[in-house]
């Protein structure tokens, strides 16, 4: 499914093509802006905190031995980037009330880590009392919607990022700690190296305020088999 986007990609275009040739030749190159949207926030950030510092393979036997200990009927789609040689449907994840009646012991046979029972019980306490309200987030600027995501534990900037991207649509976000958008700068721009955070911000900022757009063409420069010229 293609994201639900906040705003109007051809007004992106139209003011990428004058702020960045470089990033337009790239834009050219590819094609439309296709990023993926993410319908459900919650099990979305359980998985970023199940998958941190594991391998896709071995963070998604973990996923569905967890989520297969509360036996919900619903079934989701394997997420074929993180698991691309399984086409078993995922038991549905479990709900945060579940999860915080989940003991000790239980986290350990699903190969669950203490610090990520953790982290998860601590998403789960943030949703059942409130202070995680998905419904709400829409409605908030970028800097208040990443404030209340980092305010659980196991999630960071990085995925606040993913979150304004990728569930909310949002149009100016350029998220200079990932590796990926870097390193697409090194090869879009013709850098000895990827850029240091700090200059990638000098590179993206001309896309602003469309930076989410030039972000997701960065990924793409950087995942292609064959080069840019």
């Amino acid at each position: 499914m293609t994201s639900q986007l906040a705003f109007s990609i051809d007004e992106a275009f139209a003011h990428l093509k004058d702020a960045d040739p470089v990033l337009w030749r790239v834009i050219e190159h590819v094609g439309p802006y296709q990023p993926v949207h993410r319908d459900d926030p919650y099990a979305s950030l359980l998985r970023t905190i199940l998958f941190q510092q594991l391998a896709g393979a071995a963070a998604q036997a973990i996923q569905r031995r967890l989520f297969a200990l509360y036996g919900n009927d619903d079934e989701k789609p394997v997420d074929q980037k993180a698991a691309p040689s399984s086409n078993t449907p995922l038991p549905a994840p479990p709900s945060a009330e579940q999860l915080l009646a989940t003991t000790d012991e239980q986290f350990r046979s699903a190969g669950v880590s203490r610090q990520k029972a953790g982290y998860m019980r601590d998403l789960a306490l943030h949703v059942v009392d409130g202070r995680l309200d998905f419904a709400e987030l829409p409605s908030l600027d970028d800097e208040e919607v990443t404030k209340r995501l980092v305010s659980v534990k196991g999630i960071g900037e990085w995925s606040a990022h993913m979150f304004l991207m990728f569930h909310l649509g949002r149009p100016d976000v350029l998220p200079v700690g990932d590796l990926g958008v870097r390193h697409g700068m090194r090869i879009a721009y013709g850098l000895p190296e990827p850029p240091t955070p700090t200059r990638a911000k000098e590179i993206g900022a001309p896309w602003a305020p469309f930076r989410s757009v030039g972000s997701w063409y960065m990924w793409r420069v950087n995942e292609a088999t064959a080069p840019f010229v």
